[in-house]
């Protein structure tokens, strides 16, 4: 039930100035009795001493009891001179403290706030106050008085305190005229207000179903949506069809409304295969990139070899490595060595390792420079690891930095200030989406070799684009598919089975002293009482080497539901770091973190400051999928710190918990790049855009000791059975191939 309670502040537990999130005691008189109580909520520039006016209702918190959680507020200006004098002090204005707040108020009494708004002038017979202090306070009043106005305004229209200060915070005194004239900007300019919010907040401005500003919104949203899914264009059609069911409008406003788009440049209409596609201009913009600079790589002089044929230096390679390569690794190594741009492409056992390390031999002894990099900071540290070469991210590789406002991500190395090597690997090329290749070619100098390896049987990147397919299905870029498994490798069912389930083989499960499982449950249930006891008791037991909470990882298709990464998690934090008055917690909306806890990033954010605890050095960035653990939290700021890597201290304020989930259980597609010591993953019915053949072979690729499955085998052979790719709308396959076809004719004529 809502409340409403009107009283003072009387002190600050604790507040964030980023988003107004205050714990506050609050001191209000009911039925004639004083009566204080804890507040929570988002109360931007509150202060110790200020009336309020509070709505919202009474919560229990499993650690600090019975609070009143504020759902919205409005300040009321005090009118006694006891009230004018606290509310001066309570550090509302710059320049005032208790002493000149008393002095202020004992020469104007209850006529202090008219003369600080209209005469500021006459604060000067006041000792101590100048001509400039004067003209601050008057300032700083009219700010915290025009915050309020704001502020009580965007209640109205549903926008509540945190949203209304970043909105105060970039716009000003011109809050409302922006958000009246166009509310649908707040799409794109603030995080986390998609278009149902902003429309609801249209609809009770009384803006129009079919105003421009909401059908160019609704289009934008419609386009940005898809892009999610990993497509970078849609058809015309279906965009039309798609955006008009949204807007509640018909095909033809939407296209109308297109043709103005396209005019103006906000999108890109193109004729791919005859047939009309639409883009976001930053999607258009880098496919055309990446085909321009993957041309021009493919078509450069390389810097040649030192030390002989090409031939001849991989027999050397061979032999300094003791490794004896097959006709089919042999051809991956001249390959890339022989064009500006190549792929290597196989399943796991095939030896792409093998690979990466003599191309990076040979390159060195030619006295070329070679630098190494992955996607994800997870899959860099695996090539460290595994190939002995030190690695890191594409996005360190580029030196990306992040600027507010302007074009927020930034990269270092660019077209006019290129990387300085001689030759560049990316493994797990699988997940590079369209705008980081874009990124990554432009950094690249003509001349530069670009050897790309990776998986391309595995999931696509999570970002938009094909990339890694579309190269390869093109023609346009030279490559080589590993086939053969080689004899170590093909000991693992990890690596048979991987390699069956993509031929569309079933699976050999519970081979004796083998490491590829299946425990057979027919009920949802029985399954994850089954994924509790095993990450529990029955793995470590069986390998007692390993951390439950480290070294086991549980994979799953979904989000939701009993089997999905939301219920999991809550379950497996319940058993393998249970509540323990020795360990602190933090509640976060129907989440609770907890020291010890392992955790995810769920979302890129390049501005977020770490500090190495090996080194010292400083940096900022964590990214979508990084894993850490929960070192640390304080109870009185809110704030979780988390060691990444290993090494990487992050620290989050209250603010900054949406990007963060438990992670004893991940999606598949979150766990791309990534290797786990034992894999287990629940076999059931799940939706068959996500129970598909590349999804299993994804999730059972991610287990290096041990593979254990639970579930059904009926469902287990329907994920192989179901070879739908998901097929994602982009125009690189189309482009590059087009290329092919005019350097071709261009060869012949």
């Amino acid at each position: 039930m809502n409340e409403e309670y009107t009283g003072v502040i009387r002190e600050i537990i604790f507040h964030n100035n980023e988003n107004g999130y205050t714990v506050a005691v609050f001191e209000t008189e009911s039925e004639g009795f004083e009566e204080e109580f804890t507040v929570v909520g988002n109360i931007p520039q509150v202060a110790a001493g200020r009336t309020y006016t509070l709505r919202g209702s009474f919560v229990e918190h499993p650690s600090y009891g019975e609070q009143f959680k504020v759902s919205s507020f409005e300040e009321q200006m005090p009118t006694s001179e006891e009230g004018i004098r606290e509310f001066l002090a309570s550090g509302a204005m710059k320049g005032i403290g208790p002493k000149t707040a008393a002095a202020i108020v004992a020469l104007f009494g209850e006529d202090t706030f008219r003369i600080i708004e209209h005469e500021p002038n006459c604060l000067t017979e006041v000792s101590g106050i100048g001509s400039k202090t004067a003209v601050r306070i008057s300032e700083a009043f009219a700010q915290q008085r025009e915050f309020a106005s704001v502020t009580l305004q965007l209640q109205k229209y549903g926008i509540g305190a945190e949203y209304a200060l970043k909105l105060y915070q970039s716009y000003g005194m011109d809050t409302i005229r922006v958000l009246e004239e166009n509310p649908y900007r707040l799409i794109d300019d603030f995080y986390g207000i998609g278009f149902v919010k902003a429309d609801k907040i249209a609809e009770k401005m009384g803006f129009q179903k079919d105003d421009p500003f909401r059908i160019r919104s609704g289009i934008l949203f419609t386009l940005n949506h898809f892009s999610r899914d990993g497509h970078t264009c849609l058809p015309e059609e279906e965009l039309c069809e798609k955006a008009a069911q949204l807007l509640e409008l018909s095909r033809q406003q939407v296209r109308q409304q297109l043709e103005f788009m396209a005019f103006s440049g906000e999108i890109h209409i193109d004729l791919i295969q005859q047939k009309k596609v639409v883009y976001l201009m930053s999607f258009y913009l880098a496919e055309q990139s990446v085909c321009k600079n993957l041309r021009m790589l493919r078509g450069a002089d390389l810097k040649p070899l030192a030390g002989g044929e090409i031939d001849s230096l991989i027999r050397r390679t061979e032999t300094a490595m003791g490794i004896p390569f097959s006709e089919n690794q042999k051809d991956a190594v001249r390959t890339s060595l022989q064009n500006g741009v190549s792929v290597i492409t196989g399943g796991p056992g095939t030896g792409k390792t093998t690979i990466i390390n003599a191309i990076i031999d040979i390159l060195e002894d030619s006295g070329q420079k070679t630098a190494i990099a992955a996607p994800t900071g997870r899959a860099a540290k695996r090539i460290t690891e595994t190939s002995g070469h030190p690695a890191s991210t594409i996005h360190r590789l580029l030196e990306y930095s992040y600027t507010e406002g302007e074009d927020g991500l930034r990269f270092g190395r660019n077209g006019e200030n290129p990387l300085e090597y001689d030759a560049v690997i990316v493994d797990e090329a699988s997940m590079i989406d369209l705008l980081l290749m874009d990124a990554l070619v432009r950094a690249i100098r003509p001349g530069t070799r670009l050897i790309l390896v990776g998986d391309d049987d595995q999931l696509p990147s999570v970002g938009a684009g094909n990339v890694l397919r579309d190269m390869i299905s093109s023609e346009y870029i030279f490559c080589t598919k590993l086939t053969k498994i080689f004899r170590q490798a093909g000991e693992s069912m990890i690596v048979v089975n991987a390699h069956r389930i993509n031929r569309g083989e079933y699976p050999d499960c519970n081979v004796r002293d083998k490491d590829f499982f299946l425990l057979r449950r027919s009920k949802v249930p029985e399954m994850l009482q089954t994924l509790l006891d095993l990450c529990v008791r029955r793995l470590p037991a069986f390998f007692p080497k390993l951390s439950p909470v480290r070294d086991i990882q549980v994979l799953t298709p979904v989000r939701k539901g009993p089997l999905g990464s939301v219920n999991l998690n809550q379950r497996l934090q319940a058993v393998l770091n249970p509540p323990d008055p020795q360990r602190l917690e933090k509640t976060h909306g129907d989440r609770v973190f907890r020291e010890g806890d392992k955790v995810m990033q769920i979302r890129n954010n390049y501005e977020m400051k770490w500090r190495d605890c090996e080194d010292f050095t400083e940096g900022e960035g964590i990214f979508n999928g990084d894993v850490g653990f929960i070192q640390s939290i304080d109870p009185e700021l809110g704030e979780i710190t988390v060691l990444f890597d290993g090494t990487r201290y992050v620290t989050y304020n209250p603010a900054q918990l949406e990007e963060l989930e438990l992670a004893y259980a991940v999606t598949v597609h979150k766990s791309q790049g990534s290797e786990f010591p034992v894999v287990v993953m629940p076999i059931s019915w799940f939706p068959p855009v996500l129970a598909t053949r590349n999804l299993l072979y994804t999730g059972v690729t991610r287990g290096k000791t041990a593979v254990v499955l639970v579930g059904s085998e009926d469902q287990l052979h329907a994920m192989v059975d179901n070879n739908r790719i998901s097929m994602r709308y982009s125009g690189l396959a189309w482009r590059l191939a087009q290329l092919l076809k005019l350097e071709n004719e261009l060869r012949e004529g």
